[in-house]
């Protein structure tokens, strides 16, 4: 399990994340998210800023899929999932308003890696 560390910004970041979010070169967004979420452009803005004003959980480590790190947000009961690969790109993946449904996705590491590479 990941330490939580204090962050000046937010209190209390996820070290994964804290550790890999001043190297992220730049980010890209799949066809999916903008049709999953509202506003999406106002979110990324404001996972990428560690804005944790109206997230309940945020920057949430998942796990690890072979150069990906996997992370997780939550804001009115939308978990938006998001990954950083090895050459430091965030990848915002997709947003479920249904909690099973993201489990399925979460558990399918193929279809993550799939959707992060077609962005490259």
């Amino acid at each position: 399990m990941a330490e939580v560390i204090e962050c000046p910004i937010c209190g209390g970041c996820n070290s994964h994340f804290k550790q890999l979010q001043p190297s992220i070169k730049e980010y890209k967004i799949s066809k999916h998210f903008p049709h999953d979420i509202k506003n999406s452009e106002e979110i990324i803005n404001k996972i990428l800023s560690c804005e944790h004003s109206c997230f309940t959980e945020l920057h949430k480590f998942e796990k690890k899929i072979d150069d990906l790190t996997v992370f997780r947000a939550k804001i009115d009961g939308v978990h938006i999932v998001y990954a950083i690969n090895h050459k430091k790109m965030l990848f915002f993946l997709r947003a479920f308003k249904n909690f099973s449904d993201y489990s399925r996705f979460l558990e399918n590491n193929k279809e993550i890696e799939n959707m992060a590479n077609s962005l490259l």
